[in-house]
């Protein structure tokens, strides 16, 4: 499984790519960061965005895209602009048919520290352990992208079978009321 991880922001935007399969070590195969000055026009931002996406999306060809999950903060300036980096990789994933899964901060960091509340140096830690890299990605946005493709394709065996028997057991309950 391939993942491109992002972790949407508009004035740095992580990304970084993952393959590899539950269970089995991971390899990267890219890690950066799509940067927008702060303070160009909002809408020519959200276009570097969409073009520094395009182009990783381009060259890794990733299966899955992964995008952390926006979740309510004290600054909303800065809420908005997580929200609208965040639209603009579902869009540009959706317009190719690349499944998008959400992952919330905590279910990434449960995932790859075993703590919901690690830190970001803790992050960054277990990345570079989990990928055997010679030291920890920089900035941390580009180590939460690897973060959330490792989530990823560590829980989606799992969302998959779930997914498949909710499916099974409602087409099963709506075969009983038909019959």
């Amino acid at each position: 499984m391939r993942v491109l991880g992002v972790d949407p922001g508009l004035t740095r935007c992580g990304v970084g790519v993952v393959e590899g399969v539950a269970g089995r070590p991971l390899t990267m195969l890219g890690v950066g960061v799509v940067r927008t000055p702060a303070d160009a026009d909002l809408g020519h931002r959200l276009v570097a965005i969409e073009q520094g996406l395009e182009q990783w999306l381009d060259e890794h060809r990733p299966e899955y895209v992964a995008v952390e999950r926006v979740f309510s903060q004290h600054n909303v300036r800065t809420v908005m602009g997580t929200a609208q980096a965040s639209a603009v990789a579902l869009l540009c994933a959706s317009r190719r048919g690349i499944p998008v899964a959400l992952h919330t901060p905590s279910e990434v960091k449960a995932a790859v520290t075993g703590s919901g509340r690690a830190d970001k140096a803790q992050v960054g830690a277990m990345v570079t352990r989990l990928l055997r890299l010679s030291a920890p990605p920089k900035p941390a946005d580009a180590a939460d992208a690897l973060a959330l493709a490792i989530c990823h394709i560590w829980r989606a065996p799992a969302q998959n079978r779930i997914q498949r028997a909710v499916a099974l057991h409602t087409a099963h309950a709506t075969k009983g009321r038909t019959a």
